[in-house]
């Protein structure tokens, strides 16, 4: 696995907006894919950072696109999720 710039692993979204997007909205989004679920578009796919998941909000926004729902897929680290447990600091996401 590829870690981003922030030493971090990359992090797969699904991000929801209202409507079917056409050909040429979707090419906005190049490094996403979309797919239509009832009446709205899904945006999946990995992103770097929260850098690169900052620019995909603001190229929404920038469209006029309504933003239903951001999810992250990606779970946090095996690693991380230990630790958070044993110094009683959280649960998993």
């Amino acid at each position: 696995m590829t870690s981003a710039p922030s030493g971090r692993p990359p992090r797969q979204y699904e991000i929801c907006v209202r409507g079917h997007l056409g050909e040429t909205l979707r090419s906005a989004f190049p490094a996403l894919r979309a797919q239509r679920r009832g009446t709205d578009t899904v945006l999946t796919g990995t992103l770097p950072d929260q850098a690169a998941l900052y620019g995909v909000l603001a190229e929404i926004e920038a469209l006029g696109l309504e933003l239903l729902e951001v999810r992250r897929l990606t779970p946090d680290p095996p690693d991380r999720t230990k630790r958070a447990h044993a110094h009683g600091t959280g649960s998993p996401r």
